[in-house]
């Protein structure tokens, strides 16, 4: 395994448009955190880098919708965000801002290298354009009827009411955001990157030399190749961004996704003027942390962008998280369906660990998965207050009622294989953190600290010091054990749980430095002799009037959210009444979805092999918005399977899959059981 002298690690940049939630963090700022904090234990180079993302159509629509300007709009956020990012003991070494003159700078020179190299293909397309205000509108300026909910009130590239995905050319009577008129479309001129000048590249450094990536990362990326890549414009039109810095180009700014990534670069500018160490060096370890929704920026557009540039070390690793849902549905900002870390900050003083523990042990590290307020209450109080909580309260107060306030020394010649055993899993533990750690898997390492204080309340049972009497070398060496344990617990959870930790410090009366990797796994952290503090209540129990109200406000601040919208109208009318005739004639089998792959030119699109158990089919499904390749194969389905074949985008396709709409409007498959055997009749 390559050796690195110094590591990068970055989280990605969050939209200064609206405060972070939960799902922020357990998406990309918690790990990137526990594996930055395991790094600095390891006394290991590192620089961790993140701040506000800053430019971008959300920035000027809240602006517009909040009646003040882009920047007023940043400002406000960027601090709302660092603190809450801050207060919950995310530890970056900077947290920037991409409106930073040194951002603006870095970007143009980078985007500067790479039009001097002669990389872009200048194209000129037809643009909405609002004569009124004289501009052109991004998708997100133009408003209209949703064509699939009726929602009057739908952007350009989506409909909040149903989630539909949509094009300005889809709306019905469509208009300016800005002005409220009729748009018109204009010509205009935009530099692309030929995305596809890269394949090749990208598919020799993903696909053959990074295998151990995640599968969803992998197998995204790997979608996203097969499928071919194409030219992508980097620049926008808009007054809101960084400027394109050519003498043609009044009125434009890079891409959002252009200049986003290169604001790690800046950030890093900005915190040393050793930042090429970190960036141009290849002994050094890059890697990005992120949701799934961003692997594809930082897999195959930064990499090819920075291959362009040349000079950049590239992504070690992008161990990118799945999403993280509350109660059981998808986190929502527009219909605030999420529970947003400031006011979480502000219900819960001084219970960060609580919060960091419950995301850590729920972690979407291969999945979606769940938060649940009754799970929060369940894991603090039956895990971190029950476990861990309870086996350092009681061993501090054993110690200073059996051993007078003091570690007691430990007889060596009177250990017995409860001891050894003890101090085995101490060891082993270390071990598996380690492993857990390096190989991007937090709940499993955590899962190893609270396994292991599980462990010492079951040494600490079994030895039953307080029955012991005038048996004091059995008092001692159990006492002594435990006390170790305590501090090799603190150790061990400082990734995790730093302020717990700090706290364990506080009683044991040690100076931080204890807390270093290298002093874990021994029994000689606390010397005999040394008083020690009385013990101090790590964690408080959560009462369930305080999840009631949490779970209260939860649905009335979505009820609230979902009143200032207008009524959804039905998605559509019923159809004319059909005799059972006609309904006979339909032939509905359950097959099984077995692979799964973009259609090469068709956002929509995906092609579909089925195994209906007499045969293979090849069906083209338009779901392509709704899931990923990945995502699907496996899953069972209703298909239409006397339906004519029609060719679709060249391909053949032969059936319908039968799925239904949400209330989110994303498509959902409707054989949700899966126990059907394939080409079995749906009646």
């Amino acid at each position: 395994m390559k050796e690195y002298k110094r590591h990068l690690v970055t989280a990605a940049l969050p939209y200064a448009n609206g405060p972070v939630h939960i799902g922020h963090l357990a998406g990309n700022f918690l790990p990137a955190d526990i594996y930055v904090r395991y790094l600095r234990a390891n006394n290991e180079d590192v620089k961790f880098i993140c701040g506000t993302d800053e430019h971008g159509v959300p920035i000027t629509i809240r602006a517009m919708k909040e009646g003040v300007t882009p920047q007023e709009i940043v400002d406000k956020y960027f601090t709302i965000i660092n603190d809450s990012l801050h207060q919950m003991g995310i530890s970056f070494d900077i947290f920037s801002r991409t409106s930073n003159q040194i951002h603006h700078d870095t970007s143009q020179a980078f985007f500067l290298n790479l039009y001097e190299k002669g990389l872009f293909e200048e194209r000129e397309s037809a643009q909405f354009f609002d004569e009124e205000k004289q501009i052109f509108l991004a998708d997100r300026y133009i408003t209209g009827t949703c064509p699939k909910c009726g929602n009057e009130n739908a952007y350009g590239d989506q409909c909040e009411k149903c989630g539909s995905s949509l094009s300005p050319e889809e709306l019905i009577n469509p208009k300016s955001a800005l002005s409220q008129s009729v748009p018109i479309k204009k010509n205009t001129t935009h530099w692309y990157l030929p995305l596809q000048h890269y394949e090749e590249w990208l598919k020799q450094w993903i696909i053959e030399d990074h295998k151990e990536w995640k599968n969803n990362v992998y197998g995204q990326c790997k979608s996203w190749l097969d499928s071919g890549l194409h030219a992508r414009a980097m620049t926008r039109d808009s007054h809101w961004g960084v400027a394109v810095p050519l003498p043609n180009a009044e009125g434009k700014v890079l891409y959002v996704w252009f200049d986003a990534p290169i604001g790690y670069i800046s950030a890093t500018k900005e915190l040393t003027p050793q930042w090429s160490d970190y960036w141009c060096k290849e002994d050094t370890k890059l890697v990005h942390f992120l949701g799934k929704d961003n692997i594809v920026f930082h897999c195959i557009i930064f990499p090819a962008m920075l291959k362009a540039h040349g000079g950049f070390v590239l992504p070690n690793n992008v161990p990118a998280n799945e999403f993280l849902n509350i109660e059981g549905e998808k986190v929502s900002t527009s219909r605030n369906w999420a529970v947003w870390v400031d006011e979480y900050l502000k219900d819960f003083p001084e219970m960060q660990d609580s919060m960091r523990y419950t995301l850590c042990a729920n972690m979407p590290e291969t999945k979606d998965n769940d938060f649940t307020w009754k799970d929060f209450q369940d894991r603090n109080n039956n895990e971190l207050v029950a476990i861990l909580g309870n086996f350092v309260n009681r061993a501090f107060v054993l110690m200073h009622k059996l051993c007078n306030g003091k570690v007691p020394a430990f007889h060596l010649d009177q250990k017995d294989e409860k001891d050894d055993a003890l101090f085995e899993k101490i060891v082993q533990t270390k071990k598996d953190i380690e492993t857990s750690i390096e190989n991007y898997r937090f709940r499993e390492g955590l899962f190893s600290v609270i396994d292991l204080a599980r462990k010492g309340n079951i040494y600490l049972q079994d030895k039953e010091p307080w029955k012991k009497g005038d048996d004091q070398i059995a008092i001692d060496n159990c006492i002594h054990m435990c006390l170790q344990l305590t501090a090799n617990l603190a150790i061990f959870m400082n990734p995790f749980l730093p302020f717990t930790a700090q706290k364990l410090c506080r009683m044991m009366k040690v100076v931080d430095r204890m807390l270093a990797w290298e002093h874990g796994g021994s029994l000689k952290l606390l010397q005999k002799g040394y008083p020690l503090n009385p013990p101090a209540l790590l964690f408080r129990k959560i009462e369930d009037e305080e999840i009631a109200l949490q779970k209260e406000k939860l649905s009335k601040g979505s009820q609230q959210a979902t009143s200032n919208q207008t009524q959804v109208t039905p998605t559509a009318s019923l159809k004319e009444t059909i005799s059972f005739e006609d309904f006979d004639k339909i032939d509905i089998r359950v097959a099984t979805i077995t692979a799964a792959e973009k259609v090469a030119k068709a956002d929509k699109l995906l092609k579909l092999t089925l195994d209906l158990g007499f045969e293979t089919r090849t069906v083209v499904s338009g779901i392509a918005l709704h899931y990923t390749p990945e995502e699907i194969v496996g899953k069972q389905v209703s298909v239409i399977a006397n339906l004519a074949p029609r060719k679709m985008k060249g391909i053949e396709s032969n059936g319908m899959i039968l799925m239904a709409e949400n209330e989110a409007g994303k498509l959902i498959f409707i054989n949700a059981d899966g126990g059907a055997m394939n080409g079995s009749q749906v009646k």
